[in-house]
């Protein structure tokens, strides 16, 4: 994995906006409704090769395919995997429910889609999925000049919390059932050269929802599982060639049961990677920067803090960008820090977008640009 030797590198977690045309695509396949497969993956293929250029253009040096492909970060495993057939619904915030039910209320017109369920034995059925993923993404960096190019792919712990287990009947066991079949994925993104990313948001946002009868040393024991799994999956991978996206959950809401950084963050670096990305923008998480002063970050091993929020439309000034990139650079070493945002653009495929699409790459603009800002200061 590239370091920030001379600059900083600017990268992203992995979900880019989506053309409107394949946006329609991918919701009527999700509704199940007749779809021109073949025609889908030609507009899939261009859609790649459209969001790296774009990436190129508003100055990401570390980019991807944009998950333009996939209807989730996370639910695009049902297409690819045996087992989910049932029925079940993304977890609920009863915290924030409680403490905030007018919020809460007027956001449940906006309710999670219905999202399968485990009930089977979980295997292979469509290994070629994640191969056409690599040559979409292969194709479309041939055209730019990248400094590294990633692929993102599901954790074995972020799965349960959006498609439940009504199968195997406990947590560990459906978390290396998951982990062995995923293995398969992560090992074909390693082979094709790419930095592999886990998004592994259940080790922070499972918290105050999925697990928010737990104790927080109960759900650190959680999470510690979800990791070994993880490592499980990721054995034959170095980890100097895997980063790891961890955050509280991407939507706008009040976040006060969010755990905190300081709480997590030791069991986030049992995992084998060779970077970590978390929330370092949003207002409940830019000041654990200071986090950072309170031990030493292990060699070898690099942060993505994100500099840009994702549940906003505001436009950050590149100068505000720069400040956040500094702070975590001037504690880690400008090194060991590559500037990225707090989530992604396009998590889950939808007709209406949390962010506009084109104030999506604005922010990415600015990104890069707070990058150029920061090198300045930090090099010369």
């Amino acid at each position: 994995m590239k370091r920030s030797t001379d600059h900083i590198l600017t990268t992203h977690t992995g979900s880019l906006p989506r053309p409107l045309d394949l946006v329609d695509m991918v919701l009527r396949k999700e509704a199940k409704r007749p779809v021109d497969e073949d025609v889908l993956a030609m507009r899939v293929r261009s859609a790649v090769a459209e969001v790296v250029q774009r990436q190129a253009e508003v100055g990401v040096t570390v980019l991807n395919d944009g998950e333009q492909g996939k209807p989730g970060y996370s639910t695009y495993m049902k297409d690819r995997l045996t087992g989910f057939e049932g029925e079940s619904t993304a977890a609920a915030l009863p915290g924030e429910a409680r403490d905030f039910p007018e919020y809460t209320a007027r956001r449940a017109g906006r309710a999670a889609p219905k999202r399968p369920a485990c009930t089977g034995p979980i295997a292979w059925q469509d290994r070629d999925a994640v191969l056409k993923d690599i040559e979409n993404l292969q194709a479309g960096v041939k055209e730019v000049e990248a400094e590294e190019v990633f692929m993102t792919a599901a954790s074995p712990g972020v799965v349960p919390h959006f498609m439940k287990d009504q199968y195997y009947g406990s947590e560990e066991k459906y978390l290396y059932a998951l982990a062995d079949a995923l293995k398969e994925e992560y090992d074909a993104i390693h082979r094709a050269g790419f930095v592999l990313q886990v998004d592994c948001p259940d080790l922070c946002m499972s918290r105050h929802n999925r697990f928010s009868d737990l104790s927080t040393k109960e759900f650190k024991k959680i999470a510690e599982l979800h990791v070994a799994a993880l490592n499980h999956a990721l054995r034959d991978i170095p980890a100097d060639r895997a980063r790891l996206h961890m955050c509280w959950g991407n939507y706008e809401g009040p976040h006060h049961l969010d755990i905190p950084l300081a709480e997590i963050i030791e069991v986030a670096l049992k995992a084998k990677v060779g970077a970590l990305s978390f929330e370092g923008a949003n207002p409940r998480h830019e000041h654990e920067w200071v986090v950072f002063n309170e031990f030493h970050l292990p060699d070898g091993l690099a942060i993505i803090p994100g500099v840009i929020d994702s549940t906003t439309n505001f436009v950050e000034h590149p100068e505000l960008v720069a400040q956040r990139i500094v702070r975590y650079a001037e504690v880690v070493g400008r090194e060991n820090v590559i500037a990225g945002t707090d989530c992604g653009f396009g998590t889950f495929v939808r007709a209406e977008p949390t962010i506009d699409p084109r104030i999506a790459w604005a922010k990415l603009k600015s990104l890069a640009e707070g990058a150029a800002i920061a090198s300045k200061k930090l090099w010369n």
